[in-house]
């Protein structure tokens, strides 16, 4: 009877032990259709170089100007606009997502580039925790290959530490790879970065009020005081520029080469 009771109650214990160890899953508010307030965060900085190459040099740096013109974006388009960092600082992940979460009705979006130890590797990755944020994530993604040169490495879910303690929708952007000679030196070039923070921009104004809401802001070089102007391309053209690149596939997390990202998930 002991023998009974003692079998009886090893996989009660065991159950017991196993619910302390995962700990309650964080809750994600879905707020894509409602956001007022866009958290922009540049990844890496201070001492954290993130990947350094000699094509694109720092990802510190490209991050923090991609972000910084996203959110120069966004603030035209009537957005609350919170950073993680505006400068060449040390963020901690954990305080990355706090601010983020400090903030009422808003949305994540973290700005990365790759790097990979194979040199041919290229393109754009957008990756998601919550299936909430992945309608976001694919927007992103789509408006991103409508770039010159663009290439589709997918969209994918990941556990970066980031993303899985956001409570609100939260993606995190590769913006291509710095390892590679072509996309690591366009990293390195402004108008570059800008186009890149103009696509960004335009996925989330569009997933917030729809498709060809979004009014791009006038380049400095045109010397306007207006504010924003009618994208150039219509409606007609993007949607034939979604169709020929059918459907985005989600792509094993492994065939990225990124070596960068390992030590976002600890």
């Amino acid at each position: 009877m002991r023998r009974l009771l003692c079998y009886a109650l090893i996989p009660a214990a065991g159950a017991l032990l196993a619910g302390c160890g995962s700990g309650p899953e964080l809750r994600v508010k879905d707020t894509t259709r409602t956001f007022t307030t866009v958290v922009v965060d540049a990844g890496h900085g201070g001492k954290d170089n993130g990947a350094l190459r000699r094509y694109g040099g720092a990802e510190k740096n490209a991050t923090l100007d991609v972000a910084t013109r996203l959110a120069s974006k966004l603030r035209e388009s009537q957005f609350k606009v919170v950073m993680t960092r505006s400068g060449d600082v040390f963020i901690p992940l954990d305080e990355r997502a706090n601010i983020s979460n400090r903030q009422s009705n808003a949305i994540f979006v973290s700005v990365h580039f790759n790097d990979s130890g194979r040199r041919g590797i290229r393109g754009f990755e957008t990756y998601y925790h919550s299936s909430v944020a992945r309608p976001l994530a694919y927007r992103i993604q789509q408006h991103l290959l409508t770039l010159p040169g663009a290439v589709n490495r997918g969209v994918k879910t990941a556990n970066f530490r980031v993303l899985r303690k956001a409570q609100y929708p939260a993606v995190l952007v590769e913006c291509g790879f710095l390892s590679n000679r072509s996309e690591g030196a366009a990293a390195r070039n402004a108008n570059r970065r800008d186009n890149l923070a103009d696509k960004i921009a335009e996925a989330i104004v569009d997933e917030r009020y729809g498709k060809g809401t979004y009014r791009a802001p006038l380049r400095p070089s045109t010397g306007s005081n207006r504010p924003s102007c009618h994208s150039e391309r219509s409606d007609a053209k993007r949607n034939a520029v979604e169709e020929s690149r059918g459907h985005l596939s989600d792509v094993d997390l492994k065939e990225t080469g990124s070596f960068d990202k390992l030590k976002m998930t600890e």
